[in-house]
């Protein structure tokens, strides 16, 4: 971070950048100048407080000058080493979309890119509109509350937003624009929706593999895509990005997933499709260019066409992935068996699929009567 001795003339001259800018004052440690891409302009006190950060807004740089601002951080400074304050109050008034901003800079290192994607995008259209211009510390479970029910018509995106605003919110706790307490996101009921989860039945997954049948001479990599799709279990992206050198030892070494690095176990088909591909490159399934490997619009397009033809037009590309674990949980597989073989970090991840192989279930209790009937019988 820049550190110079500030004048009134610099702090006028600083222009946005892409990134939030912030110039340290060499007089006072810790107070300086922040500029946000936007072109707001705020002077801030940067300092720790029994062991904890805390990063204090003074106040506007366009309502302030450079005098007074530095005024206040000294008698800041000062009432601070004469006061077991944790937190000071004038931190409160920092806007919501500042801190937001600086989470998303700071925290973006731990999402993946496509995450990172998503999550702006539910900020910018479901959070940000309704928390644009409020004060950080004055953000209570109401507020949330009361936000999260504005959001009863797109029940989805409520749930897929209240996350990134607990995080945000979280953040900036630990940035320290907020007091140390419950996080108000906490407890916030998500909004039941229907399981879109669909698998396929045998009937159904027969009539699949005549259409691919029919296919496979003129597209055979898209045919042997959607067929490691169902043999694995794999997610989209994680079969269309394959190199040849991810694939060896019968199995399939991940390079990156939704929960990182992890290993791939091929049954017999499997291995049979990817030893009958031709290796033209490094990638697997290359696209028509060779540079690159297919897109997901190629699989789209496929896919669309394929369902058609085999009367499924409700089953999505992903629901592959959900008949692999209805039919993992038919045969009796553990949960902790089924989530290795799904790349699961978290058991209970797997735990919602369970209600795929309710059949299954009906045909347990059916059986346990014969035994359980006699004995309850008086």
């Amino acid at each position: 971070m820049p550190k110079t001795h500030l004048t009134q003339r610099r702090v006028d001259s600083l222009k946005p950048r892409k990134k939030a800018l912030d110039v340290r004052d060499s007089l006072i440690r810790g107070f300086g100048v922040r500029v946000l891409p936007s072109g707001r302009k705020s002077f801030f006190l940067h300092s720790q407080v029994d062991g904890r950060r805390i990063w204090q807004s003074i106040g506007d740089a366009r309502a302030m000058t450079l005098e007074c601002a530095r005024d206040l951080a000294a008698s800041l400074l000062a009432s601070r080493s004469r006061s077991d304050e944790a937190f000071p109050a004038a931190t409160a008034s920092i806007l919501f979309e500042d801190v937001a901003e600086e989470v998303f800079r700071r925290y973006k290192r731990h999402w993946k890119p496509r995450t990172l994607e998503v999550n702006l995008g539910y900020y910018r259209n479901q959070i940000l509109p309704w928390f644009r211009g409020r004060a950080i510390g004055d953000i209570t479970r109401r507020d949330v509350q009361r936000w999260f029910a504005s959001l009863h018509a797109t029940p989805a995106a409520a749930d897929r937003s209240a996350p990134v605003l607990s995080v945000i919110l979280r953040q900036a706790e630990v940035y320290g624009y907020r007091p140390e307490g419950p996080n108000p996101c906490t407890g916030i009921k998500r909004y039941r929706r229907r399981n879109r989860e669909r698998f396929l039945n045998d009937d159904e997954i027969r009539r699949l593999s005549r259409v691919l049948d029919t296919r496979l001479a003129k597209q055979p990599l898209l045919v042997s895509i959607v067929r490691l799709l169902l043999l694995t279990g794999c997610r989209k992206s994680e079969i269309l990005t394959l190199k040849w050198s991810d694939y060896r030892e019968g199995k399939l070494y991940l390079r990156d997933s939704k929960t990182g690095p992890r290993t791939v176990w091929l049954c017999t088909p499997g291995r049979r499709i990817l030893d009958g591909l031709p290796r033209t490159g490094c990638w697997m399934f290359p696209s028509p260019r060779g540079e690159r490997c297919l897109s997901t619009d190629a699989l789209k397009l496929f896919w669309h066409d394929v369902r058609s033809d085999a009367g499924i037009t409700d089953v999505r590309c992903h629901d592959l992935r959900h008949t692999y674990a209805s039919v993992a949980l038919a045969h009796e597989e553990t949960i902790l068996t089924i989530g290795r073989l799904l790349g699961h970090a978290n058991p209970a991840t797997t735990l919602k699929y369970t209600h795929l192989a309710d059949a299954s279930v009906q045909e347990a209790a059916e059986s346990l009567v014969s035994v359980l009937g006699r004995r309850a019988e008086p």
